[in-house]
């Protein structure tokens, strides 16, 4: 279903025109009101005046999450304090938090943005949907709270509860739809099955997963062991939460909404700007936000734009599912590895579960690295000695050939790897700096 046929299948032509004047408007606002826009944009000699198309952008500096977190608490906003009726913030878990700062119109286009996703996913007013994001300062929860009410769905706002708390809720109000992180959802799933439920037991049929990259596998994954359809979605705090992005029902890219961002892929190390489907860093301008707007901000995530058009009718830019992150990217003798394609070589594994970390460190000045994975509690060879060392030489060598990089594969037990409710999960750990 398309939610908003007038900016969703807008000509390019129109779209383009659109951005334009909405992002001229967005320039004279930023620099009148936010004092770090007026002197970047000074000291790089930006005269806005000549921003005449979207293309005109590469003459304009980046916004760093640095910048943000410099800026805290409230000196990005372009609005006085009075005008903002909602604050959320950054986890904060790798610097100083992020604050961002919400007007009325922008949790109208808040709420429009993830509604728009919900709608591409086939939810309407008569579905049950449960959000298992926390409902805090993280952006999650609310940002699809709202988009979903908007709809008329029935919305449950289950937040951080246990598992097994969510499947009761699940059997209980007979929920339609799971919108949550992909790793929290494997919890999910590994927990019905320990319950010996079987997934036809729930009303379950569209899974929205965001806030953290996964792989296609983990997608077919899980649409086989909770019997629905997982959809990707895209978003961060910085530029509005959830509703950046999404897909339909082809699963063909994320529908990117272009009538409130404009977005580019550059070479991380060159700053230059990449053509369409070359992989590289995802950068944001907003060009509806009133509170917190932001010029080319550089997200850290690797991802491409794709042109072919959609068969759902779509005009709107598609990217494709985000890879990983730069500053999750792992160097490591010389070679780089995301976590993402780790991952990938562990579900293809069979009688291994999508639960791992990744433990890197360094002995004798070499860097090592450890993969730990958990096997099936169902796995016919889970006693058999012989059995699980020819599994775990088989991932070793894998990792080896596909990504160049030596291994060390330790499988664990099952449900014997943190588990997060809710929230992101770490599946990394460098120890190497300390």
């Amino acid at each position: 279903m398309i939610l908003e046929q007038e900016y969703e299948t807008i000509p390019r032509e129109d779209l383009e025109q659109l951005q334009v004047e909405r992002l001229q408007s967005t320039l004279y606002r930023v620099y009148r009101y936010v004092s770090f826009y007026r002197q970047s944009f000074d000291t790089h000699g930006v005269n806005i005046e000549t921003i005449k198309s979207v293309k005109d952008l590469a003459q304009l500096p980046f916004t760093t999450k640095e910048d943000l977190r410099k800026s805290y608490p409230y000196d990005m906003f372009a609005v006085p304090l009075r005008d903002i009726v909602r604050i959320h913030s950054t986890s904060g878990t790798t610097g100083q938090p992020i604050i961002v700062g919400y007007t009325k119109n922008d949790l109208r286009h808040w709420t429009d943005c993830t509604a728009r996703l919900l709608a591409a996913a086939g939810v309407d007013e008569h579905d049950v949907v449960q959000i298992a994001f926390p409902f805090n300062l993280f952006t999650g929860g609310f940002g699809f709270h709202q988009g979903a009410e908007q709809i008329g769905a029935s919305v449950i706002p289950s937040s951080t509860s246990a598992p097994e708390k969510q499947i009761m809720i699940m059997k209980d109000f007979k929920t339609s739809v799971l919108i949550c992180a992909p790793s929290y959802a494997v919890n999910i799933a590994s927990t019905l099955a320990e319950l010996q439920l079987h997934a036809e037991s729930l009303s379950l049929r569209v899974g929205l997963f965001g806030a953290e990259p996964w792989s296609e596998n983990l997608r077919n994954q899980l649409q086989e062991t909770l019997h629905i359809i997982a959809l990707d979605n895209y978003g961060l705090t910085e530029v509005i939460g959830p509703g950046v992005a999404g897909e339909c029902e082809h699963k063909n890219g994320l529908h990117v909404n272009e009538d409130h961002f404009v977005v580019e892929v550059i070479d991380p190390k060159s700053l230059e700007s990449l053509p369409l489907g070359q992989e590289g860093e995802l950068v944001f301008t907003t060009i509806t936000k009133e509170g917190f707007p932001l010029i080319r901000y550089r997200t850290g995530d690797i991802s491409s734009l794709i042109e072919e058009s959609c068969a759902c009718g779509r005009t709107t830019r598609r990217m494709r599912r985000v890879t990983g992150r730069t500053d999750d990217l792992i160097f490591i003798k010389g070679q780089k590895v995301f976590p993402s394609q780790i991952e990938e070589i562990l579900l293809e594994a069979e009688g291994t579960a999508p639960h791992y970390r990744i433990l890197l460190d360094r002995q004798e000045g070499n860097d090592t690295m450890e993969v730990q994975v958990e096997i099936l509690e169902s796995y016919p060879a889970f006693d058999e000695l012989k059995n699980l060392e020819r599994l775990r030489d088989t991932i070793t060598k894998k990792i080896e050939v596909v990504l160049g990089v030596e291994a060390k594969v330790t499988l664990v037990e099952p449900r014997s790897l943190l588990r997060e409710n809710g929230a992101k999960t770490r599946r990394v750990i460098d120890k190497r700096s300390t």
